[in-house]
């Protein structure tokens, strides 16, 4: 199995030190975000699916990055405002990071190295390619809303493409079974 994500450093959106430690024992779902893509509103989804399965130990990790066509283009306080308000987001928002490229941040390292594929790669991807954009191959993240999940001990068990929304059977059936273990 791949190595654990916890001891990775990450910030808060407040721009505290921390790590994923404070999360040990619970299913993690990992989201790259953005507030100004199409995607933007599988935010609803991911605030619902938090609200219903918080309790039975799922967090939902959330990752602002501006590296998708500047579409996080705000500094972390309006980015947390954003979500606050459009959103009623209270799952946790971390510091805005690169995902991709050569600067990509550490956490986002060690997740595409542990799962280089994504499930559910749909008709989204010609959408973009339609659109004139240059989608990233894997293994590296495709764009915004791109989801990892992360087992009760800090390794990376699957991860899903940017259009799989948080109400995907095979998204909710990949939590469920790891909330099970």
């Amino acid at each position: 199995m791949s190595h654990s994500v916890y001891n990775i450093p990450v910030l808060t959106n407040s721009g505290e030190e921390t790590t994923l430690n404070q999360y040990a024992g619970e299913v993690l779902l990992i989201v790259n975000v953005a507030s100004k893509c199409g995607l933007t509103p599988q935010y609803e989804g991911l605030q619902k699916l938090y609200a219903d399965q918080k309790t039975q130990g799922l967090e939902i990790l959330a990752f602002p990055s501006n590296d998708f066509l500047a579409q996080e283009p705000g500094s972390d306080a309006e980015i947390q405002e954003f979500c606050s308000l459009n959103y009623q987001v209270s799952f946790p928002l971390f510091a805005k990071i690169p995902v991709v490229g050569e600067h990509k941040h550490p956490l986002y390292r060690t997740l595409i190295q542990a799962i280089p594929e994504r499930i559910g790669e749909g008709p989204w991807w010609k959408d973009l390619v339609d659109y004139g954009l240059t989608p990233n191959n894997p293994p590296e993240v495709l764009w915004n809303f791109e989801k990892f999940l992360v087992n009760k001990q800090g390794e990376v068990v699957a991860r899903f493409a940017p259009d799989l929304t948080a109400e995907d059977p095979r998204i909710l059936d990949a939590i469920a079974a790891e909330l099970a273990k």
